[in-house]
């Protein structure tokens, strides 16, 4: 049976409507564009912090290029936001011998294992209630396979995985006209080697 987990994280937002709640969430961004729909759709329901980890970027230009869109976005949107410094050599580590994997197999899959635990561990250490992740917004994703890792990390280390399928309710067109909204920097691929190798989108 196919879980709706967009329908998920809006019963667990009105339930925390019903309680007065407001928890501390800290989402994983892969870019701007795709933040911005994302950003839109939970910051009222949130104490909301952004956060930006992405070692699988193929360059540092590249790396710096997002990173700054994604804080300018942030600073437009009035969102908090967190950015590391780049770590290529993370990225080749978690995904040794999945290299030539195709895409949306084994190495995406330890790519996105790695980005989500990082930012579940930044969210025990800052203390935040919630962690997610934007790479739900793409369309060329599993939301399944996204979803059900975030629900790994929540049981290894204690902080809740808020389910989402942010492109559910035309969140991917969402993005698109934010992004022009707002002259954001669009890629064309992932953001990995072997993906502009391969020639795959966003």
């Amino acid at each position: 049976m196919t879980v709706n987990h967009d329908k998920k994280m809006q019963e667990i937002i009105e339930e925390n409507r019903k309680n007065g709640v407001v928890p501390r969430l800290l989402m994983h961004a892969c870019c701007a564009p795709c933040s911005s729909a994302c950003i839109e759709r939970i910051k009222d329901d949130f104490d909301l912090t952004v956060y930006f980890y992405n070692p699988n970027m193929d360059s540092a230009k590249e790396y710096e290029l997002r990173k700054s869109e994604e804080e300018r976005l942030c600073e437009e949107l009035k969102v908090k936001e967190i950015s590391e410094e780049y770590s290529p050599k993370e990225f080749m580590d978690a995904v040794k011998g999945s290299e030539d994997a195709p895409e949306g197999g084994a190495r995406c899959e330890k790519c996105f294992y790695l980005r989500l635990k990082r930012t579940a561990e930044k969210a025990k250490e800052l203390n935040f209630t919630y962690f997610t992740t934007t790479l739900t917004l793409s369309p060329l994703k599993d939301a399944d396979k996204i979803n059900g890792i975030g629900e790994r990390i929540e049981k290894e280390t204690g902080v809740k995985f808020l389910p989402c399928d942010f492109k559910k309710r035309d969140g991917y067109l969402r993005s698109i006209r934010l992004s022009e909204k707002f002259g954001l920097y669009r890629q064309n691929y992932c953001g990995c080697v072997f993906s502009l190798k391969n020639g795959k989108g966003e």
